[in-house]
């Protein structure tokens, strides 16, 4: 192959993670004989049926995901779930798997390293056609919760979503009305619930619930306290045992939120009262876990 016709295969790929597809190579003058002798040659690399490799280097995560759309039907596929939260800047969350949708009519084959979901049918507007093709975030993590292995991480692909801007509650409860998926509705209808702070989000009525479940006294609600900044309202305290459980929401984890709940905390447990930090997720997954430390609190007091 020539130098100038080499060049454009290199600037070709370069918009692709570094691979480039059978049907690119066609409309620059590459023909099937030409790609076996660069392969032959141990110049360039082939994977499957549709994707070149126009050197010997590693494959790239972005080019990993353009092979996997090739290979599966550049027309009928997108990246999904996680993957395509991934590819659009989710960070710190790991996924060996490739996830791609596809209409569950379609006809294709299983490509290795993709997971393959067909979905019951296709939102008008639901993928992003600017770069790789991928559902938009709101779509892709309620898909990803819904495809999760177990609650929790569905609970954590919906909450790392929010917390790092990708979606706002409010848009994924909205998608939530238009794209219904077969697993854990109910639940993943509370998280956003308690991601959105609705008025069906687990909170201290629920807390005072579990409480009597397990035969542990009800504590009071909303207690207001003088705090370093003035008011602050303690969520639920046992003046008797000297116990506060304060139960946060996802508001707490964003900006100033965390520094403000730090100086309130700090001040209670300035004043010889102890401060247990529940989240209102955490709690939905962990219920027994979390209320058994509190249960640990009261009867320590108690002992004393």
């Amino acid at each position: 192959m020539n130098r100038a016709r080499h060049q454009l295969v290199t600037r070709a790929a370069y918009d692709f993670g570094g691979v480039v597809s059978r049907w690119t190579l066609r409309a620059l003058g590459v023909t099937h004989d030409a790609i076996r002798h660069e392969v032959e040659a141990g110049r360039w690399l082939v994977i499957g049926n549709q994707t070149v490799v126009p050197h010997t280097g590693d494959v790239s995560i972005e080019g990993r995901r353009w092979s996997a759309i090739w290979e599966i039907g550049r027309s009928i596929t997108a990246l999904d779930g996680v993957t395509a939260l991934q590819a659009g800047g989710l960070r710190h969350y790991t996924d060996d798997e490739l996830h791609v949708s596809v209409v569950h009519t379609a006809a294709v084959k299983k490509v290795p390293g993709v997971r393959l979901h067909k979905v019951i049918r296709r939102l008008p507007d639901e993928i992003m056609r600017a770069g790789v093709p991928r559902t938009k975030p709101p779509v892709a993590a309620l898909r990803g919760a819904y495809w999760a292995v177990s609650d929790r991480q569905a609970a954590l692909i919906l909450l790392m979503t929010v917390q790092q801007r990708l979606a706002t509650p409010e848009q994924l409860l909205s998608w939530s009305k238009r794209l219904r998926g077969r697993r854990r509705r109910a639940f993943i209808e509370d998280v956003l619930a308690d991601l959105a702070g609705g008025a069906h989000s687990l909170g201290e009525l629920d807390f005072a619930r579990m409480c009597r479940q397990r035969g542990l006294p009800e504590p009071s609600r909303q207690v207001v306290r003088l705090g370093p900044k003035g008011r602050m309202y303690l969520d639920v305290r046992w003046k008797r045992y000297a116990l506060v459980v304060e139960i946060d929401g996802a508001q707490h984890r964003e900006g100033l939120a965390v520094t403000d709940d730090n100086l309130s905390r700090n001040a209670v447990t300035l004043q010889e009262e102890k401060v247990l930090r529940l989240d209102r997720i955490g709690l939905r997954l962990y219920e027994d876990e979390f209320m058994a430390q509190v249960a640990r609190g009261l009867e320590f007091e108690q002992a004393a």
